[in-house]
């Protein structure tokens, strides 16, 4: 078997699959996504390197393949540029997804610090739900995980099934950074403009710092919350109901890229 055939979906075998996948190159299983899924395949990203490595890949692979960047409304502006910096370079078809609740309301409801008093159901808010929304109809998700980020990602395996049916798809589960590294600068990528300052992983900006000195990875995200991640990874079972016009202002897996 190639590495791009085509399995029935119904008849997925899993666990063949993740042994085939563990020694495979993280080309060749996004090529098997788009030829088992697409046009219902999407990448996440938030613009951290994983994500842009893979929408590097998929620029080769399958340039058309969505990609879904949640903007919260809490990013550092570093990353909104280096955003727009890299969708003028690589033309990634980005979808800008949002809250389905305006800010006004979010903030009238919440205050501007729910992130401080309540980090769970900000997250909930602004990243679990709209991503909820964007899911609906799509059958395969690939995002950036790599298990050495996180003990809650040790046993991450490279393909698996969200108990609502979607497929998900972690094609660098088995990266370290400096894979990801290597393959940034093998391709002339820049890095996020943070990097260099200590922030290895980054979210929104009044819940992540830099790095410190011997801590892990994800160690600046949510610092001393006893929280590790946002939701979307832990929480998200699988895609919800989406009220027609939230589908449609957060331009689901149909609509048109933004801008």
């Amino acid at each position: 078997m190639s590495s791009v055939d085509v399995i029935p979906e119904a008849s997925l075998d899993l666990a063949a699959l993740n042994d085939r996948f563990e020694t495979a190159a993280p080309e060749d299983i996004l090529r098997w996504t788009v030829a088992e899924f697409a046009p219902d395949a999407v990448l996440t990203m938030s613009f951290q390197h994983e994500g842009v490595a893979i929408a590097h890949m998929l620029r080769s692979v399958a340039p058309e393949t969505p990609i879904f960047f949640i903007d919260t409304g809490y990013h550092f502006p570093e990353t909104l540029a280096y955003r727009d910096e890299l969708v003028a370079r690589f033309g990634f078809p980005i979808r800008n997804l949002t809250s389905a609740m305006p800010r006004s309301e979010f903030v009238g409801r919440y205050g501007d610090d729910l992130y401080n008093r309540d980090p769970d159901l900000c997250c909930k808010i602004n990243k679990v739900e709209p991503m909820q929304l964007a899911l609906v109809g799509v059958r395969a998700w690939i995002n950036g995980r790599r298990r050495d980020q996180a003990i809650t990602r040790r046993a991450m395996p490279i393909v698996e099934r969200l108990a609502g049916g979607i497929i998900k798809v972690n094609p660098l589960a088995n990266w370290t950074s400096r894979d990801t590294y290597r393959y940034l600068t093998a391709h002339d990528i820049p890095t996020h403009p943070l990097f260099e300052q200590g922030y290895t992983s980054i979210g929104c900006a009044p819940c992540t710092r830099p790095v410190l000195a011997g801590e892990d990875e994800r160690a600046g995200r949510w610092a001393g919350r006893g929280k590790v991640e946002c939701g979307l990874h832990t929480f998200l079972d699988g895609p919800a109901e989406a009220e027609p016009d939230a589908a449609a202002r957060n331009g689901g897996p149909a609509s048109k890229p933004a801008d």
